[in-house]
């Protein structure tokens, strides 16, 4: 089983159950190979997640499209 890091833990705390069905598994794979940060986008449908080789592991960064 993967272990988040606590600060992808932290993040999650108190989030809408719907965002972090959307954003979990992209953590999930961040925190398997852990060589990559992960960027959140806020969408107008919504919102979306994607490993990003220039943030660093155990980071995660806000964004809007």
């Amino acid at each position: 089983m993967i272990q988040l890091p606590a600060s992808y833990e932290e993040y999650l705390v108190g989030k809408d159950p719907r965002f972090v069905d959307t954003v979990r598994p992209v953590l999930l794979q961040s925190a398997a190979d852990k060589l990559h940060g992960v960027r959140v986008l806020f969408i107008p449908r919504g919102h979306q997640a994607h490993l990003d080789d220039t943030i660093p592991y155990g980071t995660i960064v806000e964004d809007i499209d």
